[in-house]
């Protein structure tokens, strides 16, 4: 491999594509190292790779110049028409004439999306599953990986910038637009939703990570009672929205709204910015109320906590680990119905949701 890469002494006038081929939270917790690329070389233009669906996670980020998408509908073009979009994506991104390139993908596709830009500078992470001769020579350095299995994946992302001799920045940013917000002002006008507010997510795209309908209505029932507004959010998909509505059906009418299915993400970011408190289980929006700084409850089960905690939380994270037993992370199936977070028990997240209340 060669080891030429830029110093923050070469201070380049120059084009930075970093990559990221994952789901929307993963993508989320990518702005570290895009805000510590800008910080070193604020005359760059970075340019970011990711899978077209998450594009909205950083569509409105400040310090992005331009977002290439891979749209994983090309599949259903056949094989003809899928080949050439790819083949169309590479030709572009060659064209930009990148100094440096940042992987921050495990992909065998992101290695040859990096070595074909041509980049004189590319950077990846030595995966153990990925050592050999092909993985190598798609880089001019790896970043060494040790150490990973104990840092949240913020420390693991901005671990990639140690051969680059780049400062961490360790914030990570949601970024939404003035007409996201104006957008979302309309939506409560026309519920008659006025002052402050509670935004409740309780919905993830995996359903062993929420927490019982019942148990959850009990909670908003509380805080309705205290006075409070809540507002519930919810992905499309129509077995989150109906979550959503058994959860309503178990609460009192008054001050209980819903939003589910209603928001593209950067306007569900711009309700959660105004919103007094979050309350959700492990899924991107919670991501989102902790990049936000909105006080936040952060009701967890079975997930790997070293990695996917809320980072830079304001408020605080609920374990079910703390209430009763909790299967292996890495042995869960996806698909199954059990509900890990039901030992959490109600009067825990109402106390916690109190205190930030005040």
């Amino acid at each position: 491999m060669n080891n030429a890469l830029p110093t923050l002494a070469d201070r380049p006038q120059t084009r930075i594509l970093v990559i990221k081929l994952r789901h929307h939270g993963d993508m989320l917790l990518t702005t570290p190292v895009i805000a510590a690329l800008h910080q070193a070389w604020p005359q760059a233009q970075i340019d970011v790779l990711l899978y077209e669906e998450t594009r909205d996670m950083l569509a409105a980020h400040p310090f992005i110049h331009r977002i290439y998408g891979i749209d994983r509908k090309w599949r259903k073009l056949g094989t003809r028409q899928h080949l050439c979009k790819e083949w169309q994506l590479l030709k572009t991104l060659r064209q930009q004439k990148y100094s440096l390139v940042v992987n921050l993908a495990d992909q065998w596709r992101s290695a040859i999306v990096t070595r074909f830009t041509g980049a004189p500078a590319r950077i990846g992470f030595d995966f153990n599953k990925r050592r050999g001769w092909f993985w190598n020579h798609c880089h001019t350095r790896l970043a060494a990986v040790t150490g990973h299995q104990t840092m949240h994946t913020v420390e693991q992302n901005l671990s990639i910038l140690a051969p680059l001799a780049v400062p961490a920045v360790n914030t990570v940013t949601m970024s939404y637009r003035p007409d996201d917000w104006l957008s979302v002002q309309d939506k409560l006008k026309a519920r008659s939703i006025a002052g402050a507010y509670i935004v409740v997510q309780p919905t993830s795209r995996w359903f062993f990570k929420c927490w019982d309908e019942r148990k959850m209505a009990q909670t908003l029932a509380a805080l309705q009672q205290d006075g409070h507004t809540l507002v519930l959010t919810s992905g499309p998909d129509k077995h989150e929205k109906a979550m959503i509505e058994a959860i309503r059906a178990l609460c009192p009418t008054e001050r209980v709204y819903s939003l589910a299915g209603e928001l593209s993400l950067r306007e569900l970011a711009a309700l959660i910015d105004h919103a007094s408190l979050f309350i959700g289980v492990d899924s991107v929006p919670m991501h989102m109320a902790a990049a936000l700084q909105t006080p936040c409850i952060a009701l967890f089960g079975p997930s790997k906590l070293t990695f996917w905690r809320p980072w830079q939380v304001k408020g605080e994270v609920i374990w079910a680990g703390d209430f009763g037993p909790l299967p292996d992370p890495d042995q869960i199936d996806t698909k199954t119905s059990e509900r890990y977070l039901d030992a959490i028990p109600v009067e825990v997240v109402v106390a916690a949701a109190r205190k930030h209340l005040i």
